[in-house]
């Protein structure tokens, strides 16, 4: 692990709660304070927070009264999340979720999260989590640490009382609008979500492969389980408390939606918003039935939604798809740690034989070319070689369409791949995608 001078690596654990709270809300600013912070059931898992802390006095800071101001005890810190089973095309690997990387603001541009992420990199490499997922707080942040924007969402507003079109089975659900609750509802939403990832088509592949939702991540890490059902008051931004809409047959939970109301009154009438946090879904009629609920709430004028798959059922229910304002936002990016371990432990949706040489200027020892060979949804052979590369990429552009999400033909458009053996970009593009689109349902 490398610090710039007058820095260093300092492992955390509850003694620094308040510390880490204050530097926070140096990192993001917010309407939450440090004080706010202790009253939050905020569970840690403090073994994977790591902490960067000022050796001394800051020589570049102002003189105040003629004396130089201390640095902050805690200047800078990241934490991972474990998703021990994190969906990549056809199976699911341990990944290291990278969260909570922020750096106080007087002590920017000198190395400090060069040094965070290297040393976030390297014990992911001592883990055996040959990959790294981030959700980016600025884009133009992570790419030049090797991630690559692998996954997107989308972002809707339906007005009220828009038509779904008929599927077989809708209607047939019975119905729960109760106040969501961690204890009460954890289990139930650990499970539908899960569920619905890894089986979206309903089927598994050939060859016994998983055909789930890459990027779809689980709660594995119990803290994090617990913390996305958490509804202090500070955190709702004037909206209710959270609420939740089941939908069941027979009694067992088919689906769920987590959502929030806020009010607004106008001369013409309430003109309310129903924000939706999280759905999921285990088939059309169940996804019907949720949207239904949503979608025809008294005193609401429109439904928002957020973090919703590309090819969400929503999408393709609605008679009228042009009246939902639709935005395409950036979701999951990914960072290969390991290039073989990573390429060797996904599945490909076509048959392929291609020499990728990837270049990776932060991990050189991952540079280099690779044979990757498989069949069709099969286990792939990926090997070291001094082979002819057919393609050459960074290990960005590798970690943007390692999901399947982003083509290695549209990376090729942008000049992000060049094409060394003619036809190879268009078998290998086929071979990398998927049939179901990447995205994560929640942000971590």
């Amino acid at each position: 692990m490398t610090f710039p001078a007058g820095y260093h690596h300092q492992p955390l654990d509850d003694s620094f709660r308040e510390a880490a709270f204050t530097l926070d809300t140096w990192a993001f600013p917010s309407s939450t304070t440090p004080e706010d912070w202790t009253e939050i059931e905020f569970p840690m898992d403090w073994t994977r927070f790591v902490g960067v802390v000022a050796d001394g006095p800051d020589p570049d800071a102002v003189p105040i009264d003629g004396a130089a101001p201390a640095r902050s005890d805690l200047v800078a810190m990241y934490g991972s999340y474990a998703f021990d089973r994190f969906p990549v095309p056809g199976t699911e690997i341990p990944v290291g979720g990278l969260t909570w990387v922020g750096v106080h603001p007087q002590h920017r541009r000198r190395g400090i999260l060069r040094g965070m992420i290297t040393d976030h990199l390297d014990a992911c490499a001592a883990r055996g989590e040959t990959v790294s997922a981030l959700f980016a707080a600025e884009a133009a942040i992570y790419g030049r640490f090797g991630y690559g924007l692998a996954a997107h969402d989308v972002r809707l507003t339906i007005p009220r009382a828009a038509r779904l079109r008929d599927v077989p089975g809708a209607g047939t659900h019975t119905v729960r609008l109760e106040i969501a609750d961690a204890d009460r509802h954890g289990a139930l939403v650990e499970s539908v979500h899960r569920e619905a990832g890894r089986r979206p088509l309903g089927v598994d592949g050939p060859r016994g492969a998983l055909l789930n939702r890459p990027g779809w991540a689980g709660r594995d890490d119990p803290s994090l389980a617990r913390r996305m059902l958490l509804d202090p008051p500070v955190w709702r931004g004037g909206k209710e408390a959270r609420r939740i809409v089941v939908v069941e047959r027979d009694g067992e939970p088919r689906g769920f939606a987590t959502f929030r109301r806020s009010s607004e009154w106008r001369d013409e009438g309430p003109r309310g918003t129903v924000h939706v946090g999280e759905v999921a879904a285990l088939d059309v009629a169940a996804a019907h039935d949720l949207w239904s609920v949503l979608l025809d709430l008294d005193l609401m004028a429109k439904v928002e939604t957020f973090l919703l798959p590309p090819d969400d059922a929503i999408l393709g229910l609605l008679v009228d798809p042009r009246a939902a304002g639709t935005k395409r936002v950036d979701n999951v990016w990914l960072r290969l740690v390991d290039v073989a371990g990573a390429l060797a432990s996904r599945r490909y949706q076509a048959d392929v034989d291609v020499v990728l040489h990837v270049t990776d200027e932060l991990r050189p020892a991952n540079a280099g070319s690779y044979r990757v060979r498989a069949t069709a949804f099969a286990e792939p052979e990926v090997t070291r070689t001094h082979d002819d590369a057919d393609l050459s990429l960074d290990v960005s552009a590798l970690g943007a369409a390692y999901l399947g999400g982003q083509t290695l033909a549209a990376l090729g458009l942008a000049g992000r791949v060049t094409e060394l053996r003619s036809g190879a970009l268009a078998t290998a593009s086929a071979a990398f995608g998927w049939p179901v689109a990447p995205s994560c349902s929640f942000v971590f």
